[in-house]
């Protein structure tokens, strides 16, 4: 199961049980719409996207530290490429 789906959909949920279902504060079982839940596209799933492929902070750092401008402009182009490539709000 999704779990953020669930939870993003259904937010009487607090408790999922893979084998048994969604559940509410009262352990009352909450009736999922599994089309819904699996359809349900995560709009921050850019975020994580991001985070793996920008390129260390230490070679902007290394960059401004030795006065270099190419290193510098070239983390920033590598950076906005990153955003380009994973644009925000997109699944």
């Amino acid at each position: 199961m999704n779990h953020k789906a669930i939870y993003t959909l259904y937010p009487q949920v607090v408790t999922i049980d893979d084998g048994t279902g969604a559940f509410d504060k009262d352990g009352n079982k909450v009736e999922i719409d599994l089309t819904t839940v699996n359809a349900w596209q995560d709009l921050d799933a850019y975020i994580a996207k991001r985070q793996r492929e920008y390129p260390p902070i230490t070679d902007y750092i290394d960059g401004v530290v030795k006065g270099d401008q190419a290193q510098i402009d070239k983390y920033i182009a590598d950076c906005l490429a990153v955003k380009a490539k994973y644009p925000k709000g997109v699944a």
